[in-house]
């Protein structure tokens, strides 16, 4: 028998149990590691309007939705999952400051411009292969931290020195990237 899918619903629900805390009022929720796992972001995150930091990750999801509602949102972790673009994150343009996106089947980064506020961008291990959808990242203007080890596009480089050269000229926002400061002449 095929085990049903946790909703957000319930996740929130077993959150609150467990914290004794109302969800609505909460900075910081942890949705990560439900079983059995979250299949779907729906509208019961809206509910979650005061949070500033949202965490999905390792779960089922195949796409970011749900969360228009959620006008403090600064962090969002949804790494682990399946999703297979940004859509639906542009929801949260105007509040995004970091987005963990690691270990996703991404392989393009439209949307991505939307975010102008965003600041951090863990996105390890994902399906980038092609510059054009990297250069994307040059309509985020405040983006600093960067870490995009992982992906084709990295591994398709003579080296890591070429990576790096490559990514920092094309990227001169960023101070940081895979973890390691950019020094510029």
């Amino acid at each position: 028998m095929a085990l049903k899918a946790t909703t957000c619903k319930e996740a929130i629900a077993r959150w609150e149990k467990e914290k004794g805390e109302n969800s609505a009022d909460a900075k910081i929720i942890e949705l990560q590691f439900q079983w059995p796992p979250i299949e779907k972001m729906d509208g019961a995150l809206s509910t979650l309007v005061a949070c500033e930091k949202l965490s999905l990750s390792s779960n089922m999801i195949d796409k970011i939705a749900g969360i228009a509602g959620m006008r403090n949102l600064k962090i969002l972790s949804v790494g682990r999952n399946y999703i297979k673009s940004l859509a639906g994150v542009e929801t949260v343009a105007e509040t995004l400051e970091e987005l963990w996106i690691s270990y996703n089947p991404i392989d393009k980064l439209k949307g991505v411009g939307s975010l102008k506020n965003l600041k951090v961008l863990y996105m390890t291990n994902n399906m980038i292969k092609e510059w054009v959808e990297f250069n994307r990242l040059q309509e985020c203007p405040n983006l600093r931290d960067l870490v995009f080890i992982g992906n084709p596009i990295c591994d398709s480089q003579p080296d890591v020195e070429t990576w790096r050269n490559q990514a920092t000229s094309r990227l001169p926002q960023i101070t940081k990237l895979d973890g390691i400061p950019i020094i510029r002449d």
